[in-house]
């Protein structure tokens, strides 16, 4: 990541935390828009989801549409508190659609392979699917395997190098928000 320089934020970047609904309705424009595109057999709307995945991968929904729209205009209009999670497995969950939408919009358009872009794009409108309308985010399951694999730096999210760190008490019944005796 970009260092950021004195009084200068840093335009690149991902964000530590993530307010979990802002990603879900993210996820669901991709999945509209993912979805029209296969319906449709029209790839060229993969052009804008890759697109919004790299700003997204890069700068969080700084320079995202789909993502300001998300932060900006629906989660500030939804009920309830902000459910803040962990970025890196979000980021890591833009790269991998980044990679899909953009995979899928080569073979078909570079390619001609359209068979095989349906195939990309209906897994990514699947694992798009499960994170949007059940939370279920695939790359974040991913995510403490590829720590424990070594393929991910555990320093890049300490709570997901050890997802059940902080429930390692529970069992005995302790109040893990009460502050220590």
């Amino acid at each position: 990541m970009l260092r950021q320089t004195v009084g200068m934020p840093s335009l690149i970047g991902f964000p530590d935390t993530v307010d979990e609904r802002a990603a879900r309705v993210v996820a669901g424009g991709v999945v509209v828009m993912t979805t029209t595109s296969l319906l449709t057999d029209r790839p060229w709307i993969l052009a804008p989801v890759a697109g919004g995945f790299a700003a997204r991968v890069l700068s969080g929904p700084r320079f995202s549409p789909l993502g300001r729209l998300a932060t900006r205009v629906i989660v500030p209009r939804m009920p309830g508190p902000a459910r803040p999670v962990a970025g890196p497995p979000k980021r890591l969950a833009q790269g991998l659609g980044l990679a899909m939408s953009s995979a899928s919009l080569l073979l078909a358009v570079v390619f001609g392979r359209r068979r095989a872009a349906r195939v990309v794009l209906s897994v990514l409108i699947a694992a798009a699917g499960l994170e949007s309308f059940a939370g279920i985010c695939l790359a974040c399951k991913m995510f403490p395997l590829l720590v424990r694999a070594g393929l991910v730096s555990a320093d890049s999210c300490a709570d997901c190098a050890d997802p059940w760190a902080r429930f390692a008490d529970a069992r005995f019944g302790e109040d893990l928000d009460a502050p220590p005796a």
